[in-house]
């Protein structure tokens, strides 16, 4: 018996990093899984694993910037598993780095619609759906620099994964009485292709370690672990939070 048997999520950047060590973990507690990234081959062998591993899983391959994607992929987990319980909003980019005043507006708003907006657009699908089964719980994956720290050259990134936090504690504040719950996780360094394309040097990897009072950065499990107690009933008090997943960054000064 798994703590998500009987439920259905859809799991957003799946294809890789937090989004596809998720995946692997509700799948392995019993939710039948809706999968989208970019990567239709990546994503077909994570269904693949999970099937393989006798879960259930579903794909579906877009980009989440398209303006219809995040309605197909309620259509397909309505469709395909009767429902839809849980929704992890996983899939960003680091986009546009450079000091405030040289980001092109083009790639401000590009990093903000992937970032945020897809998100919220996710969350405007899903809530339909979780209202017709009488709750459920939305996740969105959020960050520290922003939350809990600047850091330079990413303004871009800051601003939009700072605004899940507001759009999550809105959702929770709106819905709560109907049994839906909303939190943001904030993820501290991770060993991820973003995570990796961000700490591109042993020098900017250091540091980022040096951040955390664990002196070290989690792997992609161990954010998947925390995203497992927000969509499980072990979080049933739990809405509207910023959770902290970070390594201990908010309190290290040392």
């Amino acid at each position: 018996m798994g703590i998500l048997d009987g439920k259905v999520a859809i799991v957003t950047g799946a294809s890789s990093g937090i989004g596809r060590a998720s995946a692997l973990l509700f799948a392995r507690e019993g939710a039948k899984l809706v999968v989208t990234a970019r990567r239709k081959a990546e994503l077909e062998a994570l269904v693949g694993e999970i099937e393989g591993e006798g879960g259930m899983a579903a794909a579906l391959a877009g980009d989440i910037g398209e303006a219809d994607i995040a309605a197909r992929l309620v259509a397909l987990a309505t469709g395909r598993f009767g429902g839809l319980d849980i929704a992890l909003n996983n899939a960003g980019t680091l986009g546009e780095m450079a000091p405030a005043h040289e980001i092109p507006l083009t790639g401000w708003r590009e990093t903000i619609d992937i970032n945020l907006t897809a998100a919220f657009l996710g969350a405007k699908a899903q809530l339909p759906a979780m209202l017709a089964r009488g709750g459920g719980s939305l996740i969105f994956t959020s960050t520290i620099v922003g939350a809990e720290i600047g850091l330079p050259g990413m303004a871009a990134y800051a601003a939009s994964k700072a605004g899940l936090v507001g759009l999550a504690r809105v959702i929770a504040a709106e819905y709560g009485a109907s049994g839906i719950r909303a939190n943001a996780m904030l993820v501290g360094g991770t060993d991820t292709p973003m995570g990796r394309a961000a700490a591109d040097t042993p020098e900017a990897l250091a540091f980022v370690v040096g951040l955390h009072a664990l002196k070290r950065i989690a792997a992609p499990e161990e954010i998947a672990r925390a995203a497992l107690f927000l969509a499980s009933d072990a979080s049933s008090f739990v809405t509207g939070s910023a959770m902290a997943v970070d390594g201990g960054v908010a309190i290290n000064r040392a």
